[in-house]
């Protein structure tokens, strides 16, 4: 179920949950492989829904924020001191399911990026369990856009470097 969070910073809310992703963003999906068997999807499951995947992955996000669930929102930062980017981010879906799990966040006012990105782990027929991480973003911040294409391959690095990171989390 798709909730719209006030304040988003784009009219698109859910819409990585559903393909195509919209135009006029960049658009990132990246699928990666963390392991095998129930076990391994449920704690990888856990994991993604309690912001442990995020801070293991080196996002820092508060202690005592709620689980992933439609309306929460998040204060996220990455990086050090005066290179430290933060932004509030609020989420918008989420589904546990017999065999996916997951959410999508989505920015809020001052967030460096605009647009979503959602985390979703899948537990399939052969019983291995991926993470997709799916995202549609443009720069909104003067940093972000002087960045130019270095903000898409950090993105692109950061979510294959999530799955690696739930594969170390679910075993």
């Amino acid at each position: 179920m798709t909730h719209v969070p006030p304040g988003l910073t784009y009219p698109e809310a859910g819409a990585t949950a559903r393909f195509p992703l919209p135009a006029g963003y960049h658009h990132l999906h990246e699928t990666g492989y963390v392991g095998r068997g129930r076990p391994v999807f449920e704690a990888a499951a856990d994991a993604v829904l309690s912001w442990r995947l995020h801070r293991a992955a080196g996002i820092r996000v508060p202690a005592g924020t709620l689980p992933a669930a439609p309306g929460v929102t998040v204060d996220v930062s990455l990086g050090l001191g005066p290179l430290r980017a933060a932004g509030t981010c609020a989420v918008v879906w989420t589904v546990r399911e017999e065999r996916r799990a997951g959410f999508a966040y989505g920015t809020l006012p001052g967030h460096p990026e605009c647009g979503e990105e959602s985390f979703v782990v899948t537990l399939d027929g052969a019983e291995d369990v991926r993470l997709a991480v799916t995202a549609f973003s443009r720069p909104a911040r003067w940093f972000t856009r002087a960045a130019g294409p270095l903000v898409p391959a950090f993105q692109r690095r950061y979510a294959r470097h999530c799955a690696r990171v739930l594969a170390r989390l679910a075993a």
